[in-house]
């Protein structure tokens, strides 16, 4: 197959990229500078605001992943930080579909990312599957504006399919990344009261996930890329801990976290979404990890 990828140089897209690659598939990134990638991919630079002659590539795909957006916990939420936020996702979101719906030849899929963070800043225990309520925080809205930006490409009769990703697991990037050095370090814990769920998933099964749904028609619109058992901050720093050997005593209080990044990032930390991947089960998708001590021991195997 022939790939488009936009955030193909970042944690989850440079995975992607590359096992598309190791399968055989031509895949092109698009991305702000131009020249060969690492695994083979060909760069193609793009403007995420503005059309230019990256379009002519989508004519040449058989799929397009929009995977491009600020990290949403790289820096504090100022009002200025939030509009970014929202911004990085729903105007390239919007360019793409339109660039999509406006070619003579369309791809066949369009995977446009989006977040369980659509299901809200949850402190219950309710579980999201993908036709559950979405959220009415700034996140949920920032979600709900990223998918519908997508619109244009489904009206045009382009399967549109939207990843709706967890917390992914790794070792070079995610809350897992975050967590490491602490871990390591013996000063290591929940971060708040523990009690926040956490839908996470293996960045293997996040991968795996995503070229299922490019792949399989029977799946359209939202699905949730999440592991089926999702677990709380304690349950997590619990499993860290077993895994690296340490202790994970030593909580982060919710006030220092407020002083640390800001109270609207603190807020998004301290609560969660329990989400459980309904749509890929019912189509047959089988999790690699669906556990997380098993993931945490595939990821960070003892010496």
């Amino acid at each position: 197959m022939r790939w488009l990828v936009t955030g193909g140089t970042g944690f989850l897209g440079g995975r992607l990229v590359a096992a598309l690659r190791a399968r055989g598939d031509d895949v092109t990134v698009l991305s702000r500078s131009a020249g060969a990638g690492k695994d083979g991919e060909r760069i193609v630079p793009w403007t995420p605001t503005r059309e230019g002659p990256w379009v002519d590539e989508v004519a040449r795909a058989d799929a397009v992943v929009h995977l491009a957006g600020a990290a949403v916990a790289d820096k504090r939420w100022t009002d200025e930080r939030v509009a970014e936020l929202r911004s990085s996702r729903v105007v390239p979101t919007a360019l793409v579909a339109r660039a999509i719906a406006a070619s003579a030849s369309r791809p066949r899929v369009f995977v446009s990312a989006s977040a369980a963070g659509i299901y809200g800043m949850r402190k219950d225990d309710d579980v999201f599957t993908e036709d559950g309520a979405h959220g009415t925080d700034v996140l949920a809205e920032i979600c709900e504006a990223w998918e519908a930006a997508a619109e244009p490409a489904r009206a045009a009769g382009v399967r549109v399919v939207h990843p709706r990703t967890g917390l992914v697991l790794g070792t070079e990037g995610g809350i897992l990344a975050r967590m490491l050095p602490p871990f390591r370090a013996f000063v290591g814990g929940p971060i708040g009261d523990g009690k926040q769920w956490i839908s996470w998933v293996h960045i293997d099964d996040a991968v795996r996930a995503i070229l299922f749904a490019a792949e399989t028609d029977a799946i359209a619109g939202p699905f949730n890329v999440t592991a089926p058992h999702p677990v709380t901050m304690n349950d997590l720093a619990r499993e860290l801990g077993h895994v690296l050997g340490r202790p994970a005593v030593l909580r982060v209080p919710a006030a220092a976290l407020r002083v640390a990044v800001g109270s609207g990032l603190a807020e998004a930390i301290l609560t969660g979404q329990r989400a459980v991947p309904r749509a890929l089960e019912r189509a047959g998708f089988a999790f690699r990890f669906p556990e997380l001590r098993a993931a945490l021991e595939n990821l960070l195997p003892r010496r």
